[in-house]
């Protein structure tokens, strides 16, 4: 037999209705499937958590529980004379609906419409269910997936979904999973997205340092650079390329957005060897600069 919904939900008879939701969405997330993988006894807490605020989350289910001890008028004692069988007449049962109580008895939806029966007196009533309230969770998108679109895989209660991720997705929206993916409960998933490995995103923009040595910056050259979409670039570095430089690849990044190719100079390690030294000492003399002479802390 079923417990008392007030009992299963902690709350009072006179409990307002903000009470009643305050204590169902505390235990929905106690009990939530998510947070209790593999836990049977949580499974069912939840499932009875679901069906206590079913009841007490409609006006009119809350009502019939506190007169009559069911949400169901077909399924209280004393619905009729006959104890609610066709025959044993409706007394007793103030509100009952005769289409409801006929649906009962029969399991719904096959029996005739009693409101013919009853000239009309026994029209079936239109109720609107409340929804549960939806469950919030996170989902970590791979970086390529954030960026080109297609979907991940979840887990929610030993069911697994697979969710669509739209392309140029930004960290922080929010991906909607429907109650009938789920089982019954929509689940919203705030997006996180997962590092790269060498990208790194600005808006719709992508960015990807590029080393160079010291004579592809002097000289200028020509290096093979990745791109989003999974094909690979020749670019040419202008001649007296400085570290920090950056290059456009218009249009490859997200949306229409550009990627940028962003140079580092890379210095030989460790001290140069006495003929090296004298070549760039020579370089020096033949290209006299001040690299500092803009800054504006000079």
């Amino acid at each position: 037999m079923a417990r008392d919904p007030y009992e299963v939900l902690g709350v009072s008879r006179s409990a307002t209705a903000d009470e009643i939701q305050k204590a169902y969405r505390k235990l929905s997330k106690k009990y939530h499937p998510d947070r209790n993988p593999g836990d049977k006894q949580a499974e069912a807490s939840y499932k009875e958590v679901q069906s206590a605020n079913e009841i007490l989350s409609d006006p009119e289910k809350k009502s019939n529980f506190d007169r009559f001890g069911t949400a169901t008028p077909g399924g209280f004692p004393g619905a009729g004379g006959g104890g609610g069988f066709p025959g044993g007449g409706f007394s007793g049962g103030g509100n009952v609906d005769p289409n409801e109580l006929f649906a009962n008895l029969f399991g719904g939806g096959g029996g005739p419409d009693l409101g013919d029966l009853f000239g009309g007196r026994g029209k079936k009533k239109q109720r609107g269910r409340r929804a549960p309230d939806p469950i919030e969770s996170e989902v970590t998108v791979p970086f390529e997936v954030a960026a080109n679109g297609g979907s991940v895989a979840i887990d929610i209660g030993g069911r697994r979904i697979d969710v669509k991720v739209p392309a140029g997705i930004a960290e922080g929206k929010r991906l909607r999973v429907p109650p009938e993916a789920t089982g019954g409960t929509e689940v919203l998933l705030r997006v996180r997205i997962a590092p790269h490995q060498y990208f790194r995103r600005e808006g719709n923009d992508i960015y990807l340092d590029v080393p160079i040595s010291v004579s592809e910056a002097i000289l200028g050259a020509k290096v093979e650079v990745p791109t989003l979409d999974g094909t690979r670039l020749d670019v040419k570095v202008p001649p007296g390329t400085s570290s920090g430089a950056k290059l456009r690849l218009r249009g490859k990044g997200l949306a229409g957005g550009d990627q940028y190719l962003v140079f580092k100079v890379i210095v030989p390690p460790g001290a140069v060897d006495d003929r090296s030294r004298e070549l760039i000492e020579e370089f020096v003399r033949l290209n006299p600069q001040s690299a500092r002479e803009t800054v504006a802390w000079r």
